[in-house]
């Protein structure tokens, strides 16, 4: 695999970690998730206002070259270098501060680092088997603006994915302080009730996702009525559809949380207008 390392091509074997990286140290970092498909980055503009805006609230110095067309030219020369410019693929994007210092930096100043793999899918494909979830109620994540980016600092998160594991789950919901359902280890959740669906508001602490906010603008033309409403737990037993939403599956279905199960249908729906989105933006 070639990576790219603030603009430059380097072989696998040549890339060197620095022992006091601040993304290795002290989850200094911020990255974005992107798909590739029919040679375009899916949504590529929101990811970047996303990064942008995530760079400024963690304190980052956003380098003068860092347009969207910079960044998209270096996703591009990084899929070229692996071969995947004919592919689908997931691009992600790393960006940590530079190395030096304790808690407290010596630079604001950042390096940036992509990767890229095959992705199997060129559309976004409904899963068939149902997922089936529980609540990680052993930690939880505090609300507020900085559990809306995607940070490098992801401890809850792997431990979350550990549990589920151990419990022969497919993923597991996380709660805030308040105990609201906010999110899964790598999804935005939307519950669908009747004609109302709804998700966490930002303010619980979810992630501002970008397929998250796909869904929110097609929800009319599904003719959902769209609630950004915090909800607990029990809230789920009364739900029709439980969806999980992130960039590179677009969403997928839960069909159990512990005894109850859910329908696909709207789900289903939802995801041929996300496929449609994306077309159209190919013309």
């Amino acid at each position: 695999m070639n990576y790219n390392l603030n603009g430059y091509i380097i072989r696998n074997k040549h890339l060197n970690i620095q022992l006091n990286n601040r993304g290795l140290n002290y989850g200094d970092g911020i990255f974005e998730s992107l798909k590739y498909s029919r040679n375009r980055l899916n949504f590529f503009e929101d990811h970047y206002f996303r990064l942008m805006a995530s760079m400024r609230i963690v304190r980052m110095e956003i380098p003068m070259n860092f347009s969207p067309e910079y960044l998209e030219e270096q996703i591009r020369k990084t899929l070229k270098a692996n071969q995947l410019e004919d592919q689908s693929a997931r691009v992600r994007l790393l960006v940590v501060r530079k190395a030096g210092g304790l808690y407290s930096p010596e630079s604001n100043e950042i390096d940036f680092l992509i990767t890229v793999k095959p992705w199997e899918h060129d559309a976004y494909v409904l899963n068939e088997r149902g997922m089936e979830v529980d609540l990680f109620k052993d930690y939880y994540k505090l609300s507020g603006l900085l559990g809306n980016i995607k940070s490098t600092s992801a401890q809850l998160y792997a431990i979350a994915s550990v549990f589920a594991k151990e419990n022969n789950l497919d993923d597991v919901l996380l709660l805030n302080e308040k105990k609201e359902v906010i999110e899964s280890t790598n999804a935005n959740i939307f519950m669908l009730k009747g004609k109302e669906l709804i998700t966490p508001p930002l303010s619980s602490g979810c992630l501002k996702g970008l397929m998250r906010k796909q869904i929110m603008e097609l929800a009319p033309q599904l003719d959902l009525d769209l609630k950004e409403e915090n909800f607990s737990p029990f809230a789920l037993q009364k739900a029709d559809e439980v969806w999980l939403s992130n960039s590179m599956h677009g969403l997928r279905w839960v069909e159990k949380y512990r005894r109850k199960t859910y329908a696909s249908e709207k789900a289903a729906e939802m995801l041929k207008k996300l496929n449609v989105k994306v077309a159209l933006s190919l013309d």
